[in-house]
């Protein structure tokens, strides 16, 4: 069954069944579409210089090759490396009132704890951990960072069983990336899930410089969650508009083709400049929408940044890695 076919059964569930079918579609799908070194959310090994040892033909890749150590001893040899420690991962989970929408198969508050789950299966493993911040209209929730998968359990089912959002005026996700900076002083992987829609400042976005100085210290993932809705008007009539975030009611005529057309045009342009904030933090983009096969868009993400990294003149990269 597919991502897309199995949320429209989940919607219904209590919490713990919904749960344990979120699980098992991420595991085994992610299992089933990741194998070996690809199955880590973060590409290539530890980064501290451990020696060498002799090369390994048809294990090692060439780009590891200790040359020196081959010439002095005639044997090929290849760099060994340790982590410098085990990975930790913080995760911003955006839980403001403009994530409970959705009209495709889930809600964009599913989506977001989907991709959670998702973080948690690819960056497990021994000693790793995971901590949460959750960003509510009447504050944020900290969960601490520990490992184990009990633990991971126990957060995603606090996020499957949260209450809808009341509109009004709340922390914003600039103020909560600052929460999340502060509360992460070890260098690690830090994933900011939202829909990132926020009023721009001086021709910017207010989380942008957050993000960057957050991004200057770890590796740093945004999971960008849209619905089709947000990107283009149905032609059915007259609506009315709420704006989630402050409870502002709007009607709208939708049989007007130029407004719909004015609609899609100001959404991408929107949608745009949401990716190149992300850019310019220095933040990996990960797009993510309720109408698509999130599972395997997740996967090609993955592949993608194994690819760069296996192109790219090697560096150091956090730790932890592999699961």
């Amino acid at each position: 069954m597919t991502s897309r076919a199995a949320a429209a059964t989940v919607r219904e569930l209590a919490p713990e069944e919904r749960l344990r079918r979120l699980e098992l579609m991420v595991t085994r799908r992610l299992d089933g579409m990741l194998q070996g070194q690809y199955l880590g959310l973060l590409p290539g090994p530890g980064s501290e210089f451990a020696g060498s040892r002799e090369y390994r033909p048809g294990e090692d890749e060439v780009r590891w090759m200790d040359w020196a150590v081959t010439a002095r001893t005639n044997t090929p040899h290849v760099r060994e490396v340790d982590a410098d420690r085990e990975l930790t991962t913080w995760v911003l989970v955006d839980g403001s009132a403009s994530m409970d929408f959705g009209t495709a198969e889930v809600e964009k508050r599913e989506l977001a704890v989907a991709a959670v789950a998702a973080v948690g299966f690819l960056t497990a493993g021994a000693g790793n951990r995971i901590g949460a911040h959750v960003l509510r209209q009447n504050g944020i929730r900290r969960v601490p960072a520990r490992t184990g998968r009990e633990h991971l359990q126990a957060l995603l089912h606090d996020l499957l069983g949260a209450g809808r959002e009341e509109a009004g005026a709340g922390l914003d996700l600039a103020t909560a990336i600052e929460g999340l900076q502060r509360s992460a002083i070890h260098r690690g992987l830090a994933v900011v899930v939202s829909d990132f829609l926020d009023e721009t400042e001086g021709g910017e976005f207010r989380w942008e410089r957050p993000l960057k100085r957050l991004a200057a210290r770890h590796q740093v993932l945004a999971v960008e969650v849209t619905d089709p809705r947000e990107l283009e008007l149905p032609d059915v009539g007259l609506i009315t508009f709420i704006d989630p975030e402050s409870g502002r009611r709007r009607e709208v005529s939708t049989g007007d083709r130029k407004l719909r057309e004015r609609y899609a045009a100001a959404a991408r342009e929107e949608r745009a400049a949401v990716a190149a904030g992300l850019r310019r933090s220095g933040a990996s983009h990960l797009p993510l929408r309720t109408d698509r096969d999130w599972v395997a868009d997740i996967v090609r993400h993955v592949l993608n940044q194994h690819r760069r990294a296996a192109a790219a003149p090697a560096r150091r990269r956090p730790a932890g890695g592999a699961r």
